[in-house]
């Protein structure tokens, strides 16, 4: 909750010639406490007084910096004033604050207290040489000693913010650096976006799946052609006179989305809600998108083309089974997934009727919008749900989620019972395991991005990417859901260390600015020599693995 400097003792009100013309605040400070010492800043950078807000850790990060918070839609770099003194640390209550100061970007700086706003003349502030206090006297701009009432003096030392944080935050601080970073972030966006269709062309010879069961059988769809990967709500707007497979329509970022059950489908009996239970979205030719209703999404593959037969002629002349292209023989034929053709599926009639009806509905819809003003609120929500947006898959390491271009995924499994060991390798390195014939090499995430370790849990899995021509997986905490993300809502994250700038650039401002997801560029999950590290694990791994089965 932001508290108004308007209503802090001595403030000028919004209305006086003071405020507009900014020289009232040349001789006004905001004084206020950390570990027992009385501090001041000038009034002119401080935006404003708030409680200390929420924050989403940001990894690689220095450590006295708590997090990133969401204030309002901006991303703002929250930063403990105790651990950057140097001092103990202790837990906020109710009188804990953050300023909000522009240092060339907002940044939030957590206090003890904030005491008052006062006026100082300029004779009143003396050299802070001789001053010995939890701060390094290079980072005070004077003194300022005020007769307290009754008798003594308070001693406030003014600091100057911009040099304290200089050695910390690299980044942070100078003209034009928010536009500078968020000029990078853009052009990130297609960086990344060239950069996985180079890596697309290299593995040409494969088909890229996300695979989904439905009653315990596999089935699977091209990932160009999945648009977003969502849980079922508990509620699905029904629709009347449709058949049993049309589950209804759900809002999805304000457009109606046809829900299609794939159990009814197919002959089925519906099962009621679960937690597990996930939609698919599919892009249909001719631009049109429709939600698969599945038992429950299981991965993603890189599935050899070699190993994708067409239907047995015997079942394609049966018009039943004419949406499937393909099937996938995997473990040696003992995994069969189906592989569904998004072409043959719009020609369905059960398809073409959901597709109707949503049609219908949103119609319906557009008449009743069209009765009522739109507000701003709702215009602006619109304009975010443009064709320009960025597909990503977002997993979770501890309470904070991330985010990676859904292309340079290629494939998403579960982490093994045992994984072998490598000698002499990075202290992140798990071990490699042997994916469909090839050695890849498995690397900790967490450990990878300083957090701490977990135990491992059936929730984990491995996401693989291409690096430098190597695919490598990183295993991290679960993997949450593919979604599309407006690019409107995706902003420069603060740059706060040179590893973090280049890994984590981009920050995703979601479900009406209270959820944070920071966007990963995978091509820099390693750096120099750890990519050589790694390459070089393919011909030690193999040399390695009958020690450890000896072992």
């Amino acid at each position: 909750m932001s508290s108004s400097l308007n209503n802090v003792p001595g403030r000028a009100g919004p209305d006086s010639d003071d405020h507009q013309d900014g020289a009232g605040h040349a001789n006004q400070f905001v004084t206020f406490s950390v570990a027992g010492e009385l501090f001041a800043v000038p009034m002119a950078p401080v935006q404003e007084i708030i409680r200390v807000p929420g924050v989403a850790q940001l990894p690689l990060a220095p450590r006295t910096l708590d997090g990133l918070a969401n204030l309002r839609g901006r991303v703002l770099p929250i930063i403990n004033l105790r651990r950057l003194f140097g001092c103990d640390e202790r837990s906020n209550d109710d009188a804990t604050r953050a300023l909000v100061i522009n240092l060339g970007q907002p940044l939030g700086f957590v206090v003890d207290r904030v005491a008052s706003v006062v006026t100082i003349e300029p004779g009143e502030i003396e050299a802070a040489d001789s001053i010995q206090t939890v701060v390094n006297a290079d980072y005070l701009t004077g003194v300022i000693k005020r007769v307290r009432p009754g008798g003594g003096h308070d001693m406030l030392l003014c600091i100057d913010f911009a040099r304290l944080i200089e050695g910390q935050f690299s980044h942070v601080g100078g003209g034009g650096v928010g536009t500078d970073r968020a000029a990078a972030a853009q052009s990130g966006v297609a960086a990344n976006t060239q950069a996985v269709d180079e890596g697309a062309g290299e593995t040409s010879d494969e088909l890229r799946l996300v695979s989904f069961s439905v009653a315990d059988q596999e089935y699977a769809l091209d990932i160009a052609e999945v648009q977003e990967i969502v849980q079922l709500p508990e509620h699905v707007n029904e629709l009347p006179n449709t058949p049993p497979h049309v589950l209804g329509v759900m809002s999805l970022r304000q457009r109606l989305l046809p829900l299609v059950s794939l159990r009814t489908l197919f002959g089925l009996p519906r099962l009621p809600y679960a937690e597990q239970h996930r939609i698919v979205v599919t892009a249909l030719p001719g631009g049109l998108n429709v939600g698969l209703v599945t038992d429950s999404v299981k991965e993603v593959l890189s599935v050899p083309r070699a190993q994708a037969e067409p239907m047995p002629g015997m079942l394609s002349a049966d018009q039943q089974l004419d949406e499937f292209s393909s099937i996938c023989r995997l473990d040696g034929g003992k995994r069969l997934v189906s592989i569904i053709a998004t072409d043959k599926l719009l020609r369905m009639p059960a398809i073409e009727t959901a597709l109707a009806a949503a049609g219908a509905a949103a119609s319906q819809n557009a008449k009743e919008a069209a009765m009522t003003q739109q507000t701003d609120a709702e215009r602006s929500d619109d304009d975010t749900t443009s064709d320009d947006d960025t597909q990503v898959v977002i997993f979770r390491l501890g309470a904070e989620e991330f985010g990676v271009p859904i292309m340079s995924v290629q494939e998403i499994v579960r982490v093994p019972e045992t994984l072998t060991r490598v000698p002499r390798t990075p202290a992140f390195v798990e071990g490699v395991i042997n994916l469909r014939g090839t050695v890849l090499p498995v690397i900790d995430q967490r450990s990878r991005l300083g957090l701490p370790a977990i135990e491992r849990n059936d929730r984990q899995r491995i996401m693989v990417y291409l690096l430098n021509g190597m695919r490598t997986g990183f295993i991290v905490d679960s993997v949450a859901e593919v979604l599309r993300i407006p690019r409107g809502r995706i902003v420069a994250a603060p740059a706060m260390s040179d590893e973090q700038s280049q890994l984590i650039s981009r920050v995703a401002n979601l479900d009406g600015e209270k959820r944070l997801v920071m966007l990963i560029d995978p091509r820099h999950l390693l750096q120099g020599r750890e990519v050589q590290d790694i390459q070089g694990l393919g011909g030690t791994a193999m040399e390695a693995e009958p020690l450890a089965k000896a072992a």
